[in-house]
């Protein structure tokens, strides 16, 4: 019982440290780290789906982004996760990228 009740003490208190490290971000950080989960998650969805990485470049060479370092940042995140042998969902590429994302930008404060 005391076991039980630990780990959840211990996971109210992660939780409650991600979301006070999320609040520590600027309204850009969050942004961007949102910006690059989806493109992660949407990487992951046409690499599973059997898209080629090409074909997925060619996707995002036609895309409007809305700043300049986004189409060169798209084309990192997209090759890295196709170079991935991951095969999680898209949901757990975005949630781990976003929480990764938020935790280097909290660190490079």
């Amino acid at each position: 019982m005391r076991n039980i009740l630990g780990a959840i003490a211990g996971c109210v208190l992660a939780m409650a440290g991600c979301s006070a490290q999320a609040k520590a971000l600027s309204a850009n950080d969050r942004q961007a780290c949102n910006w690059g989960s989806q493109i992660a998650a949407e990487a992951q969805q046409a690499k599973l789906s059997g898209v080629t990485l090409y074909a997925t470049r060619k996707k995002l060479q036609v895309r409007r982004f809305a700043k300049p370092w986004m189409r060169m940042t798209a084309f990192g995140i997209t090759e890295q996760t196709y170079n991935s042998r991951s095969r999680l969902k898209p949901a757990a590429i975005k949630k781990t990228y976003y929480e990764q994302c938020v935790q280097h930008a909290v660190a490079k404060r």
